[in-house]
């Protein structure tokens, strides 16, 4: 689902600090923490700022790239001036005009799940961005739209992370309703300003449930790089019929 201009507070702030380097913070607010606060200019790092796992990832891509939920397109502006073909995609119409200023060749206002732009070789999923499964029971849909995208030898690049680390208790032991949904499924409200989004949900993925999700889907997944708290750099690709 495409974002409306005026209900867009990622885009709205990272237009704001692309225009005039205005730093205020995105008001992050879940169901599962605290309040937290999110600069727009963590979305314009360079290469050389971004977390190894991400580093990684833009090292293994080749080929016809597809960066999926792009943001400020920090990820697809560093392949593209590495000489490959970037199309950068997001539902944000703001986060697009941020994409296109900054001299991104190929930028599409769109949703994952209604793009048909042709055969890709790497989807870039970075920033958790299989986050916009929402729920376990997404992937399928997921994967179903990731096969018609892919190109035969294609593969998928995503990082994620367990959060189990948030229900930690001293003594060691986790405190974890289990008859109430995933941990890792976040409902999630976002404010900027006097901006404020329609809530969403997102989803952080452990990795062994990332496995299962991808074998019962025809996927094969290689975890890459496991990085220090939780999080994982993982690659899927699809399995010979």
């Amino acid at each position: 689902m495409i974002i409306s201009k005026d209900k867009d507070p990622i885009g709205l702030a990272l237009l704001d600090f692309f225009d005039t380097q205005e730093d205020t913070s995105i008001i992050v607010k879940m169901d599962i923490a605290d309040e937290d606060f999110l600069p727009p200019s963590y979305f314009f790092r360079s290469y050389a700022d971004c977390p190894e796992l991400e580093q990684l990832a833009l090292q293994q891509a080749r080929g016809k790239i597809l960066d999926v939920g792009a943001g400020a397109g920090s990820h697809s502006l560093y392949l593209q001036e590495q000489g490959l073909d970037v199309t950068a995609i997001d539902v944000s119409p703001n986060s697009v005009e941020v994409m296109q200023q900054r001299g991104i060749k190929n930028t599409e206002l769109v949703d994952f799940y209604d793009y048909q732009g042709g055969s890709f070789d790497t989807m870039l999923l970075l920033m958790n961005g299989i986050g916009l499964v929402q729920t376990l029971d997404g992937f399928e849909q997921f994967f179903a739209q990731a096969r018609t995208l892919l190109s035969p030898n294609g593969q998928i690049l995503l990082d994620s992370s367990d959060l189990i680390y948030m229900f930690e208790e001293e003594d060691g032991s986790y405190l974890i309703d289990m008859s109430d949904k995933y941990h890792g499924e976040v409902e999630f409200n976002l404010s900027y300003k006097d901006i404020k989004g329609e809530s969403f949900n997102w989803l952080y993925v452990a990795e062994e449930l990332l496995q299962d999700a991808a074998d019962a889907n025809g996927f094969k997944c290689e975890i890459i790089k496991q990085g220090p708290h939780y999080d994982y750099l993982a690659k899927l690709t699809m399995q010979e019929q």
